[in-house]
C-alpha cells in the first residue's frame, strides 16, 4: 500500500508512457506559485527582522539619553545639597571665627579658663577646617591679591598710593568655594588711586 504523505507519481501517458504534458506544465506553474509565494514570504521577513532592529537601535539610543540624562539631574541636584549644606557651614565657621576675634588678646596673666577656652575653639576650627577641605571646601583669605567680582564683594574703597588700583587692602572676610564653585564671597576693601596693576605676562615661545 502506498503512502499517502509521499507525492503521487505523474501518471503516464497511456498510449506513450511519458508523462502528460498537460500535467507536466500544471506542476510546473504550481512549483512557480510556491516559489513566488516563498520568496514574498522571505521578504516580509527580512523587512520584520530590519524593522526589529531599528526598534531596537532606537531603544536602545533613547535608553543611553535617558541614563545621562538621569545621571546629569542626579549630579545637578547633588551639586545643589552640597552647595546649601556649604553654605551653612561656611556660616557655622565664620561665627566661630568671629567669636574667637572676640576674646581679649592672649597675654601672660589672663585667666586660666579664658587660655582654655581659647585653645579648644582654636582647635575645633582647626578640625572643622580640616574636614572641611576634605569634602572639598576651600577657604582663602584674599589680602594683597587683585580683586574679582566674582570671588569677592567690594564693601569700601581706600585711596592709596602704597598699591596698584584694585588691591584688596584688608578682608573682613574669607572666599570659601566648593570645588571652584563660589561659596560665599570676601567682602574686602579695596585700593584706588594708586598706579594701574601691572599687565599679566603672557610666555611666548
Amino acid at each position: 500500500m502506498a503512502d499517502p504523505r509521499l507525492p503521487h507519481p505523474i501518471p503516464p501517458n497511456t498510449s506513450t508512457g511519458v508523462p502528460d504534458p498537460e500535467i507536466v506544465s500544471r506542476l510546473r506553474a504550481g512549483f512557480q506559485g510556491i516559489e513566488t509565494s516563498f520568496a514574498a514570504l522571505l521578504g516580509q521577513f527580512e523587512t520584520a527582522l530590519r524593522d526589529t532592529a531599528a526598534q531596537l537601535r532606537q531603544s536602545e539610543a533613547d535608553n543611553a539619553a535617558l541614563r545621562t540624562r538621569t545621571r546629569r539631574d542626579v549630579d545637578d541636584a547633588r551639586q545643589q545639597i552640597m552647595h546649601k549644606f556649604g553654605r551653612d557651614v561656611v556660616e557655622a565657621t565664620e561665627n566661630l571665627r568671629r567669636g574667637l576675634d572676640s576674646l581679649p588678646k592672649p597675654s601672660p596673666d589672663e585667666p586660666e579658663i579664658v587660655t582654655r577656652l581659647r585653645e579648644g575653639f582654636e582647635g575645633i576650627e582647626r578640625t572643622f577646617i580640616t574636614l572641611l577641605e576634605r569634602n572639598g571646601i576651600d577657604r582663602q583669605d584674599p589680602t594683597g591679591t587683585l580683586f574679582d567680582p566674582n570671588f569677592h564683594q567690594s564693601m569700601a574703597e581706600q585711596e592709596t598710593t602704597a598699591f596698584p588700583a584694585g588691591t584688596i587692602l584688608h578682608a573682613w572676610s574669607h572666599t570659601w568655594t566648593l570645588n571652584g564653585r563660589l561659596l560665599r564671597p570676601g567682602m574686602v576693601v579695596v585700593a584706588k588711586g594708586g598706579p594701574p596693576p601691572a599687565p599679566l605676562r603672557v610666555n611666548s615661545r
